[in-house]
């Protein structure tokens, strides 16, 4: 079994939202969603600083579904459409078999990384985009990010990664030693988001 993991180097990250928008991309995502977003460590409103002028600050984290080891949806889930896969480690929503109920957001300790579609999904345009492979969008449903498994499964990388500007994305198996993502790990001091709730995420933030 692979450990897949994202560990994101907040030094680089310059909350220019081009990982949210290529996920979108990739996924065919419905108007008004996002599985990929980035909070503005700052002010109150997105991309203000904090502070006052001259001594002012301003980063910003990313934020999606963690993938944890022991994810908190998968045990609630009733219908077992929330799962991990075995093989990657990726935790996956199976929306053919997903009632609706929210457990899984109620039970994540990570706000907004789950969308439940209340509406029938629309679209800016008439026809889909991105990946064929892309998993389909249901009224009624909870979903999230998927790791980009498909493109995963072809030994690409998740979209949100390739599509990094200030390349301030890495992805790889923890499980491997001499991985990017291992290496930078070990090299460099990280944390991960809400270590107290026990979930042992898979998306690490350089300090």
């Amino acid at each position: 079994m692979t450990k897949y993991a994202i560990v994101v180097d907040t030094k680089r990250c310059i909350g220019c939202w081009s990982c949210g928008v290529a996920c979108k991309l990739e996924n065919n995502i419905p108007n008004e969603v996002f599985w990929n977003r980035t909070l503005t460590v700052g002010g109150d409103q997105p991309n203000t600083p904090a502070g006052s002028y001259g001594n002012c600050t301003m980063t910003f984290t990313p934020v999606q579904c963690n993938h944890c080891d022991s994810p908190a949806c998968v045990a609630v889930c009733p219908t077992g459409a929330s799962y991990k896969d075995e093989e990657t480690g990726i935790v996956m929503t199976n929306v053919d078999e997903c009632i609706g109920c929210q457990s899984c957001i109620d039970a994540c300790p990570y706000e907004g990384v789950r969308v439940f579609l209340e509406q029938e999904p629309q679209w800016m345009v008439d026809f889909p985009v991105g990946n064929q492979k892309a998993p389909k969008h249901l009224q009624g449903t909870v979903e999230k990010c998927t790791l980009c498994h498909f493109r995963v499964a072809e030994g690409k990388v998740p979209a949100c990664v390739e599509g990094c500007p200030a390349r301030a994305r890495f992805f790889g198996d923890l499980d491997d030693p001499e991985s990017e993502v291992s290496k930078l790990l070990a090299s460099r001091e990280n944390y991960v988001l809400q270590p107290e709730a026990g979930t042992n995420p898979n998306i690490y933030y350089l300090s």
